[in-house]
């Protein structure tokens, strides 16, 4: 999995005309999900993404977590974070994971999360959208585990 984690102020999804999700102070989580990733991926990240120190406390130190100040996060899929651009004019996509595989995955990482205890939004899985956001900080991480670090767990 490639997460691109913003802290937020607020955020939405429009797909097709229409508001499809919208939240508040939290987190926007961009995921991609590749041909190697399965349900421990997905059990890790949603675990962890809630717990996650990156919101300040009155000292403007990030010592909060989405927990902590009763946050909200929003999921929106994206392939596209697999994309390979090395060689060529056009990205090449081979390394993310195909849609009859990931829309489960997708769903199992939304399922994961909310498991958690936190509200969770999302877009739209393979739609066209746009997102819409207020960064907050900013505050942006790349999540992204090495497979050989999956070895040792």
């Amino acid at each position: 999995m490639r997460i691109v984690l913003q802290r937020v102020k607020e955020a939405s999804v429009r797909s097709g005309g229409r508001e499809v999700a919208r939240i508040g102070c939290g987190l926007l989580l961009f995921v991609g999900l590749g041909r190697e990733d399965g349900p421990d991926e997905v059990r890790f990240w949603a675990e962890k993404i809630p717990n996650l120190r990156v919101f300040p406390d009155e000292e403007g130190r990030m010592n909060h977590s989405l927990r902590d100040i009763g946050g909200e996060i929003l999921c929106v899929s994206q392939f596209t974070l697999y994309g390979d651009a090395s060689r060529g004019r056009r990205p090449g996509f081979d390394r993310a994971a195909p849609s009859p595989e990931a829309s489960p995955l997708y769903e199992a990482f939304l399922a994961a999360l909310r498991a958690q205890g936190v509200p969770v939004q999302s877009g739209l899985f393979g739609a066209r959208m746009e997102v819409a956001l207020v960064n907050d900080g900013p505050v942006t991480l790349i999540l992204e585990r090495p497979a050989a670090q999956w070895e040792q767990t």
